[in-house]
């Protein structure tokens, strides 16, 4: 079956959505959905739909073709047909037909996704040979990276005469130029970066939680065992809110803690594409047989030495496995861990410690840094200066962590506890405790040095913070403001 009427509506809906400007030029494109005609039949005349392949090498340049029939140089593409289920997989195989370039060699752009970056209007000359009128292709393009430095091409000679790769700026066609060169060299850079978020929870314990995927027409990897999560869409702000919505979507109520990235697998999809998976571990301690589920046949809690029982997607093994060899589990059942002998009485709940710190230049505004929107931790949020306390004193954290973060230089004996905050974020999270330090001197103008985390300082006025602080942040400032050494957060009001 070819790509559904239903499917070609949406799509071009969706690039309507983006360019507006351009929905009279597709009146006749809307006009054949609304017809009788298979709209990408070339058999429906005067207007049907064709299928292009954009692929962009790690210099920002297109793959072009000599088509032996026209002369003209053009991107990989043609005509769909009956086994192409999507306009998305008509592309991939044109591009496979006409230059050799597997399915595998190709990933899609994080600015575009599956969504074409351009359609684009031309008309066709008659073909008296093949008994064809003179008529008009709407020709959707899609856009790809490499997933190598530059595969070998292997020709399909009978229909090309050779191949060449352009600059945005010299690309032939003027729709598309336009689109390149307005997207930009950060829009468009060639280089792949993940594009699906995966989610490895866990509950501290050695279990992990996995579902079994349906066994329906066109879901990657049906009926095995895989980590919740899915693709990224033109919507989300990073991958931590890919991973957000798909939990969201798919099991309601389910909010693990502690997500944090810890690796980055590849997949293949269902048009053969590879895929880069950005996987979060947290945790989470809940029944699985009580959240609805609904994507998915079930959710189970499984260990390691179950894994060679399950048929589970590929790779997932050997990921769960390396992440428990880094994080050995706790001794005890799941809904308490229990303190090594001679650490912690029977029923001590163990807290992880933060250090914090409160810095004030001589106007009285505060430092605080903006965190990365990919971060799985409050993401786009200012925060202070923060980190967590290793095998140290808090203090010597607090000197570390200014000196890596910020490039401040803190005397230990420049520093004072100001605030102290004892906090939770849901019922079934560990514990914290925030300490916040005030130094009274420091040398250096504060630097970005780790961009993943950060991606700037700013001082800001007590009375004028921005509206997105962290809330323990937040609930801190106000306690040194007002005197006050200690404050909760997350355990009920008091």
């Amino acid at each position: 079956m070819p790509p559904s009427r239903s499917h070609i509506r949406a799509t071009i809906e969706a690039y309507l959505g983006r360019h507006a400007e351009e929905r009279e030029d597709l009146d006749g494109l809307l006009a054949v959905l609304d017809g009788n005609g298979e709209p990408s039949s070339r058999a429906t005349l005067p207007h049907h739909v064709t299928c292009s392949a954009v692929v962009i090498d790690r210099d920002r340049r297109v793959l072009h073709i000599d088509h032996r029939a026209t002369g003209l140089l053009l991107n990989p593409g043609g005509h769909v047909e009956a086994g192409d289920r999507t306009l998305l997989s008509a592309a991939v195989r044109e591009v496979c037909e006409e230059a050799g370039i597997r399915p595998g060699d190709l990933c899609l752009t994080p600015k575009f996704l599956d969504s074409p970056i351009d359609v684009d209007v031309h008309d066709i000359d008659a073909n008296p040979a093949k008994g064809e009128p003179a008529h008009q292709h709407f020709d959707f393009r899609f856009a790809f990276y490499l997933t190598a430095e530059q595969p070998p091409l292997a020709l399909q000679y009978e229909e090309v005469t050779g191949a060449q790769w352009l600059p945005f700026a010299d690309v032939r066609s003027p729709t598309l130029r336009a689109k390149l060169l307005d997207a930009g060299a950060e829009g468009l850079d060639g280089q792949p970066e993940p594009v699906n978020a995966g989610a490895l929870i866990h509950d501290g314990h050695g279990r992990y939680l996995l579902r079994l995927r349906d066994d329906r027409e066109r879901i990657w990897a049906p009926w095995v065992f895989a980590l919740l999560g899915g693709g990224r869409t033109i919507d989300d702000s990073c991958l931590a809110a890919t991973l957000r919505r798909e939990l969201a979507e798919e099991v309601p109520g389910l909010e693990p803690t502690d997500l944090m990235p810890f690796a980055v697998e590849e997949a293949t999809s269902v048009d053969g594409l590879a895929v880069p998976i950005q996987v979060y571990a947290g945790r989470w301690k809940g029944k699985a047989e009580t959240v609805e589920l609904r994507e998915g046949v079930l959710l189970k809690w499984c260990t390691v030495d179950m894994l060679e029982r399950l048929r589970l997607s590929p790779g997932l093994g050997e990921l769960i496995r390396r992440h428990a060899a880094e994080h050995p589990a706790a001794e005890g059942p799941p809904d308490r861990p229990r303190p090594l002998p001679g650490e912690a009485p029977a029923g001590t709940e163990l807290h992880i410690v933060g250090v914090h710190l409160h810095l004030q230049d001589e106007h009285g505004r505060i430092l605080l840094g903006l965190r990365h929107p990919s971060s799985a931790f409050a993401p786009d949020t200012w925060h202070f200066l923060a980190g967590h306390c290793e095998r140290e004193t808090a203090i010597d954290c607090l000197v570390r962590e200014a000196k890596e973060e910020a490039g401040l230089t803190i005397a230990p004996e420049d520093v004072d506890l100001v605030h102290t905050v004892h906090h939770v974020d849901s019922p079934d999270a560990r514990p914290r405790i925030a300490l916040v330090f005030q130094a009274r001197s420091w040398t250096g103008d504060p630097e970005v040095l780790e961009p993943d985390r950060c991606g700037e300082w700013r001082w800001w006025k007590p009375q004028d913070l921005p509206a997105e602080v962290v809330p323990y942040t937040r609930r801190a400032i106000d306690g040194i403001l007002r005197g006050r050494p200690y404050s909760e957060q997350g355990w009920g009001e008091r």
